[in-house]
């Protein structure tokens, strides 16, 4: 590994510092409009910030694009069981109402 392809995966502490307070943000924004009525963005609207914070967080704090393939993998594979158990979820919550 040459120091280009090493220099190229440091990511600066005020990159770092400014992920985290978007982090700080979302999980402000869900709080927020947990106390709101919205009818169908209740659910909705937390899963798409959840989504976000998740990509946030997988791309610049765990790195996953530069770990090798099976951890990728395991990702998709863990975040297609998390999908397919939300689509449940909104299934029986929309039967309810």
């Amino acid at each position: 590994m040459d120091a280009k392809e090493t220099k190229e995966r440091i990511v600066g502490a005020p990159t770092l510092f400014a992920v985290w307070l978007g982090l700080l943000g979302l999980t402000w924004l869900t709080v927020d409009l947990s106390g709101k009525g919205m009818a169908i963005f209740v659910l909705a609207a937390p899963f798409l910030i959840a989504s976000a914070k998740a990509f946030l967080v997988v791309d610049y704090f765990m790195r996953l694009k530069y770990e090798p393939s099976i951890f990728r993998y395991i990702f998709l594979i863990v975040f297609g069981t998390i999908a397919v158990v939300s689509f449940l979820v909104y299934q029986d919550v929309a039967y309810r109402q």
